[in-house]
């Protein structure tokens, strides 16, 4: 005789969708094209992308780049309504810290530190079927750098 396997069964229905896991794989697949399209708009701009989603132990940089001889840290904020606020609030005092902290550990791997930095943002609003795109160019000073 063969048993149901309730896990297996769990799995399933979390694959089907309309539950909290596939709002989180929604949330995700929003930032992951967020990113995409904020990539492709700085390197129209001229920019030279040298990491997307950079990740070490104190976590995470959306995107990399260099302008001319600037080492631009790039946070993307991706939003689908107003409910939490617009994308550009939601870098946060804490948000800047932590991306500083990150791009301090990434400056020292890379031995990058003789070059300027400048942390950028790039604010994805998406209502309905228009996008709307803001770049925010020296968006915050960090207090820790290296």
């Amino acid at each position: 005789m063969h048993r149901k396997d309730p896990l297996l069964g769990a799995v399933r229905r979390l694959a089907r969708g309309g539950t909290a896991a596939s709002m989180t794989r929604e949330r995700l697949r929003c930032g992951a094209e967020g990113e995409a399209l904020a990539a492709a708009f700085v390197r129209a701009r001229g920019y030279t992308i040298l990491a997307r989603n950079y990740r070490c132990n104190a976590g995470e940089l959306d995107i990399v780049a260099l302008d001319a001889r600037t080492i631009v840290f790039i946070e993307v904020r991706t939003r689908r309504g107003y409910a939490h606020g617009s994308a550009l609030e939601s870098v946060t005092t804490l948000k800047q810290r932590h991306v500083a902290r990150v791009a301090a550990l990434y400056l020292a791997r890379h031995h990058l530190h003789a070059h300027p930095v400048r942390f950028d943002v790039v604010a994805i609003e998406v209502r309905g079927w228009t996008v709307a795109l803001s770049h925010l160019v020296d968006a915050f000073r960090a207090e820790y750098t290296g």
